[in-house]
């Protein structure tokens, strides 16, 4: 082979080699742009999404039914539907039952309990079957609620531990505060059930007033 042509063949396999070098550069680019453009569209499906996916999280374990009523009743006896809807959460999850004490329906009314609150509102014809109704369920255990807040002043931890615990109980756990020169607290609650319980329709509640505002009435 001449000097010429071998200085033709060089010149070409350079030529050759840049047009590979620049060939595989921009495919490096299109993988890098096809890869920012996929994280950003993921992004934005992440940004968008999130809340969706977040609303759908919490109605999943914050369950609401008969809302209806419960709006109904609480509006009826002056109570937070709120907090009608966090007791029926930590009491049943709305899924009625009747309990080893043998409390009945979504609020968990004792029959006994049941039949005190009929005398009390002048039902003639209350049956302790009438308690896994949810509109007389709700209705006696909106009542109870009303009740007890009225026996102790408006206030909400009492209440829910009477609710939980009995009057008598929290009776004597008052008494028992005021000997010590100062008024109940939830932490001393002797019952850690019911110190639980307190916390847990508290947060409850605040729960279910930022996710269900407009069903309980709010909005």
């Amino acid at each position: 082979m001449s000097s010429s042509s071998a200085g033709v063949a060089a010149r070409r396999a350079a030529a050759q080699r840049r047009r590979s070098i620049v060939a595989r550069r921009r495919r490096r680019v299109r993988r890098t742009l096809l890869t920012l453009g996929g994280l950003a569209l993921t992004l934005v499906v992440v940004l968008f999404a999130a809340p969706l996916f977040e609303k759908a999280y919490e109605h999943l374990t914050l369950p609401l039914e008969h809302e209806d009523i419960i709006v109904q009743q609480a509006r009826e006896k002056g109570l937070d539907p709120a907090l009608v809807a966090a007791v029926i959460y930590a009491e049943t999850k709305f899924d009625a039952r009747t309990s080893s004490a043998g409390a009945e329906g979504l609020m968990q009314i004792l029959p006994a309990t049941a039949e005190f609150l009929a005398r009390r509102s002048g039902a003639t014809s209350f049956t302790v079957a009438d308690l896994s109704s949810p509109q007389v369920n709700i209705t006696y255990g909106c009542y109870y609620l009303r009740y007890l807040l009225d026996m102790y002043g408006g206030n909400k931890m009492l209440a829910l531990a009477a609710y939980n615990a009995g009057q008598t109980n929290v009776d004597n756990w008052i008494a028992e505060a005021r000997a010590r020169g100062h008024a109940l607290t939830i932490n001393e609650i002797p019952f850690p059930e019911t110190r639980d319980y307190v916390a847990r329709v508290l947060s409850a509640q605040r729960r279910y007033r930022a996710t269900y505002s407009s069903d309980l009435g709010y909005g």
